[in-house]
């Protein structure tokens, strides 16, 4: 089964743009949530799912089923993704689209 990988980016960001371009070099499929195009209370949901994986709020935050890595570290992403399981301990409400 293949991962699955959610990326919460803001669009100016470097390293989003650096991290969204690794995984598509290893033809991964991912949701992306550009955090600064989203307006009131989706906004702010999403913000309160970015704050309970990342306290800090920085970006890009990238979950890999169960694994959540805290800006672009291409050595991290490789692990979760030999790690990977499905995404178990997570609440489903990561998955969920804007």
């Amino acid at each position: 089964m293949p991962p699955q990988i959610k990326i919460f980016t803001l669009s100016t960001c470097s390293h989003c743009t650096q991290a969204k371009h690794y995984l598509e070099e290893r033809e991964l499929s991912y949701d992306s949530v550009s955090v600064d195009f989203l307006a009131g209370d989706e906004r702010t949901r999403v913000l309160d799912t970015i704050r309970q994986l990342n306290p800090s709020v920085t970006f890009p935050t990238i979950v890999i089923d169960d694994t959540v890595i805290i800006g672009f570290r291409p050595d991290e992403i490789d692990a979760a993704l030999r790690g990977s399981d499905g995404g178990a301990d997570l609440p489903e409400s990561i998955w969920q689209q804007p």
